[in-house]
């Protein structure tokens, strides 16, 4: 995966998730939660704070795997995901004095990542929430379903890569809901506020969007089975 470009403005959430981290938290159906801030951390980002580039370039440095991560799951598409981790940063820049610590920052920072690829797709003009099937239940499915739980099969041993490739393959609106809930650990009273739809239309999404995962990553292992 390619480096994010460093933002052209400053030297060179929610729950965390991204990099590796967020790997094994999509693999989990949950993103790995943030750890405590050290000493020298602390340290780093009041120096950002207080306007050091040097300072900010570091918290660059240590985030910009995780926030590329993210675009790049939310949007499926290597430039915009690019595009817009550097988007984030530079609004980083101009916010980084706001944040008081109320939550963790590597919290904070998603949050506000999550908001700049949110507003780009508003601009974009897409349609951020795909309704064909999603407001539909599918007889095949069965009725009794909790939608609202981590979903324990796409647990376990799983190929990181191939769950990769097969939450690329998502439509871009179940893949959005997917990324927010399952691997940014975002409800879903917070994503039908983010994305303006209905709470039980953010939990039909990720049910069909779970249902699609599991279809993928079943046809992958039969091919990989194949002699």
């Amino acid at each position: 995966m390619a480096d994010a470009p460093t933002p052209t403005q400053a030297p060179q959430r929610t729950r965390a998730g991204g990099g590796e981290e967020a790997a094994q938290g999509t693999a989990t159906g949950r993103s790995t939660a943030a750890q405590p801030a050290s000493a020298a951390d602390a340290e780093v980002l009041a120096r950002a704070q207080a306007g050091d580039h040097q300072a900010f370039a570091q918290l660059y440095a240590l985030h910009k795997r995780r926030i590329y991560s993210l675009c790049l799951r939310m949007v499926g598409n290597v430039a915009e995901a690019e595009d817009l981790t550097q988007e984030a940063f530079l609004q980083l820049h101009r916010k980084i004095a706001t944040f008081r610590g109320d939550s963790a920052f590597s919290t904070w920072l998603h949050r506000l990542a999550v908001n700049v690829v949110l507003m780009q797709l508003r601009k974009k003009g897409l349609s951020l929430i795909s309704l064909d099937e999603a407001m539909e239940p599918n007889p095949e499915e069965g009725p009794g379903r909790s939608f609202g739980a981590p979903d324990l099969t796409l647990a376990g041993a799983i190929d990181r890569l191939a769950l990769e490739r097969a939450i690329a393959d998502l439509p871009a609106g179940y893949r959005l809901i997917f990324v927010l809930h399952d691997v940014e650990g975002f409800e879903h009273n917070e994503i039908a506020s983010m994305l303006d739809c209905s709470i039980g239309n953010s939990k039909s999404q990720l049910h069909k969007a779970r249902l699609k995962l599991r279809e993928a990553l079943r046809m992958q292992n039969r091919q990989e089975a194949r002699p």
